[in-house]
């Protein structure tokens, strides 16, 4: 990892993030160039319902990571780079973009929140 730490991505004892994700994660991160915050990494199926998670939200096995963008342009380049970088999964909000790469979901799709 280039750009980011293991705590970064460890909410739930036990689930490690997916090794294909940080791979992916760093080189978005160099293409983008600008920092990404993760706001929501591993969670627990508590944290999950508690933030409004979908039951098999690919957080709770580590295949997701949600990166703050709070402005547009952040929003731009983050989705961008990590399209570049070859997600295939970016749902994009008001103040993120959540990637995975959940081997067991559709691919190719961009939604909004």
């Amino acid at each position: 990892m280039r750009y980011f730490t293991r705590d970064e991505f460890r909410y739930a004892d036990g689930v490690e993030p997916c090794p294909m994700l940080i791979r992916m994660l760093d080189d978005a991160r160099e293409r983008a160039g600008i920092p990404f915050i993760i706001n929501s990494g591993i969670r627990t199926p508590e944290r999950n319902a508690e933030v409004g998670g979908v039951p098999d939200s690919a957080h709770l096995q580590g295949f997701a990571v949600d990166i703050s963008a709070p402005t547009s342009r952040a929003r731009f380049l983050i989705t961008r780079a990590v399209l570049d970088a070859g997600f295939k999964r970016v749902g994009i909000g008001r103040t993120f973009v959540h990637v995975d790469t959940d081997p067991e979901k559709a691919d190719e799709l961009i939604w909004l929140y």
